[in-house]
């Protein structure tokens, strides 16, 4: 399969396929390479039958009666059409350790890791490899069960920006997922013809009969789980899981790491970026992307509900940015996706009104608790739940306030609701023009030493900036506890070729005649001496984003230097009916923090990139390291003066 070339197989134009009878669509209408590309996955996978689906809403009602008939699917009678899923406990999340890009030349994957350390910067595999794997689980894995042929658009059908794929699956509940998060449509044949699309194969992995106990009626294979990604034939497999982010193909398999590949060759980007927008008082409007590790309130800035007065939001997206300079050399960008598939803990109607607004109903929630009153429960929700309502975990035990020790949601537990139904959505978040990106925020958890804001000096800047971004890691993947990890750019799950690699693509952007958003990093997360946030956070942000946007408009009286780049200068951000904030330990920069923290980004990258790393960025951390120690010396002889 690793090496599947779509003329490899006749033309196909008969209604049955393989003794695989095609139960819905018309194969014959169906373009060329379609043809060949299922006809393949057939004789393969040996499913019973084929169904070619329409994306259409007749079709998820019948799929929905069905799975809720059998058990996969509650419906949550508070709300309309809105129902909830349980996984298999052991299938919950990204597995990163089972995720391979597979490449003949090892370096196009991963970068040149220094010897004795294990690469956290993508894995590899070799073709032969790939191929010996994928041949003790692909053959006859549908045995029994139906393949869904599921054809669909990442961005508005017929941009230029957009691309087109293919995915085949054995599961329904992926079929009625993916047509929340992507354009699923007929009329992407019509736009495909005999044109080039990204080869999308998924399966459970449990052929009918089922050998063991399917918990949650949920099928997986978890011991065989593989999620490889072949950027040079543009083709993800993924086998075992059906946990949306190993099974959605078209969200980071598909929207990450092969578009960013096509993006380094056609010379845009994919990045794991919301996309925002932000009116001011005097009705400007400013177009703004963010990259924060999974899990680090993403989709509440993208959905932020601002408290400084006559400030408007748009959301555009909230997960995933492609973006490309337009002729005149503005950057601009599209949300592929047409979905959210956010993270339920910790939403609520203080942290995010609007995503709780998004989800009202046509969504589905996956590991979340249930109440008896018919509606969806995870950790954050307890004020918002009466107390006469009795709780369901997502394992189906009872739960009991102040009493259980168990989580009643999982910590990864998921909506997935449809864009448009977003209260803010911006008007033209699916427009296949996109909109133009004045800044390009970075950011995680850094608990210490890190200031609420700075801003990049340069383009080259910014990029060794976002090169260094780190953060608590998070319950989307499979790590626990709360240490600090490098997720530089907020792509270290995702990226699809070497890393080093990646980041000179960035810096070759820089041409004369493109206007190069500032670059800024932000961090709500800052703790005190007592433990405590330093900053209230969520529609507070606001407040950051204004003197961003002033930043943009290049406001000098508004930032001071320093060693990291500009911060505020004191006063300049609006702080106008907030409790006492202690600006000067939330913007400060502990220079032995710093300084260690350079060492420690420069140790990482000479380990995970080597001789991959572009120079500039070495450049440019021995500049900042040059600058706290001078700082140091300067501090050192002004109090020898003073004494």
């Amino acid at each position: 399969m690793a090496n599947f070339n779509e003329d490899d197989m006749p033309e196909m134009t008969v209604e049955r396929v393989h003794r695989a009878p095609v139960i819905k669509g018309d194969f014959k209408l169906l373009p060329k390479k379609v043809k060949n590309f299922i006809t393949h996955c057939v004789h393969l996978m040996a499913p019973r039958g084929i169904y070619i689906s329409d994306g259409s809403k007749k079709e998820a009602d019948e799929f929905i009666q069905k799975l809720t008939e059998k058990g996969t699917l509650t419906k949550l009678t508070a709300f309309k059409e809105n129902y909830l899923c349980c996984t298999d406990p052991e299938d919950t999340a990204r597995i990163e350790s089972k995720t391979f890009i597979v490449t003949s030349n090892k370096y196009d994957a991963v970068p040149h890791v220094k010897e004795g350390v294990k690469g956290i910067l993508g894995r590899w595999m070799s073709h032969e490899d790939a191929a010996r794997e994928m041949s003790q689980r692909f053959p006859n894995c549908m045995t029994g069960r139906m393949m869904y042929v599921i054809p669909f658009s990442m961005g508005p059908l017929g941009s230029p920006f957009s691309k087109l794929g293919i995915q085949v699956t054995d599961s329904s509940y992926v079929l009625l997922s993916m047509r929340i998060m992507t354009r699923v449509s007929l009329k992407v044949f019509d736009v495909l013809r005999d044109g080039t699309f990204v080869k999308c194969i998924h399966s459970l992995g449990c052929p009918r009969p089922i050998q063991g106990r399917v918990k949650n009626h949920w099928p997986c294979n978890p011991e065989k789980v593989i999620i490889a990604h072949f950027p040079e034939q543009r083709m993800i497999q993924s086998f075992g899981s059906g946990y949306g982010g190993n099974s959605l193909l078209g969200k980071k398999c598909f929207a990450l790491r092969i578009a960013g590949t096509i993006a380094r060759d056609e010379g845009w980007l994919a990045e794991h970026m919301l996309i925002m927008s932000i009116t001011t008082p005097q009705k400007e409007e400013y177009f703004i992307a963010a990259a924060f590790p999974s899990a680090c309130g993403k989709t509440n800035l993208a959905m932020l509900n601002p408290t400084l007065p006559d400030y408007k939001i748009h959301c555009i997206g909230d997960d995933i940015a492609w973006m490309r300079f337009d002729k005149l050399g503005t950057l601009v960008a599209i949300n592929p996706e047409h979905g959210f598939f956010g993270v339920a803990p910790g939403t609520n109607s203080k942290t995010n009104p609007i995503a709780m607004r998004c989800f009202e109903e046509n969504s589905i929630f996956t590991n979340v608790g249930e109440t008896s009153d018919g509606k969806y429960f995870w950790e954050g929700l307890q004020d918002e739940t009466p107390r006469d309502v009795t709780i369901k975990t997502w394992l189906g035990k009872d739960w009991h306030r102040g009493k259980s020790t168990e989580l009643a949601a999982h910590p990864n537990s998921r909506f997935t609701s449809p864009a448009k139904q977003c209260p803010i959505m911006h008007p033209k978040w699916d427009d296949p023009k996109g909109v133009p990106i004045s800044a390009i925020l970075f950011g995680g958890r850094r608990p210490k030493g890190v200031p609420l804001v700075f801003e990049a000096r340069s383009w080259s800047h910014g990029v060794m900036i976002g090169a260094c971004v780190k953060s608590e890691c998070t319950a989307a993947a499979e790590f626990k506890g709360k240490s600090i990890m490098h997720d530089p750019m907020a792509m270290r799950p995702f990226l699809g070729y070497n890393f080093g690699h990646y980041l000179q693509h960035w810096l070759d952007l820089e041409e004369p005649g493109r206007q190069m958003p500032k670059i800024f990093h932000v961090n709500w997360f800052r703790l005190g001496e007592d433990g405590k946030l330093l900053w209230p956070g969520f529609g507070e942000n606001i407040r950051v984003l204004d003197w961003i946007i002033r930043r943009c408009d290049n406001d000098d009286s508004i930032a001071v230097d320093s060693p990291v780049g500009l911060l505020p200068r004191p006063g300049s951000i609006n702080m106008d009916g907030l409790p006492p904030i202690d600006e000067s330990e939330l913007l400060s920069l502990p220079k032995q923090y710093w300084l260690e923290d350079i060492k420690e980004n420069r140790t990482f990258l000479e380990d995970q990139v080597g001789v991959d790393t572009p120079p500039i960025i070495f450049n440019l951390l021995e500049e900042q390291e040059k600058a706290f120690r001078a700082n140091q010396q300067a501090t050192a002889q002004k109090l020898l003066t003073c004494s």
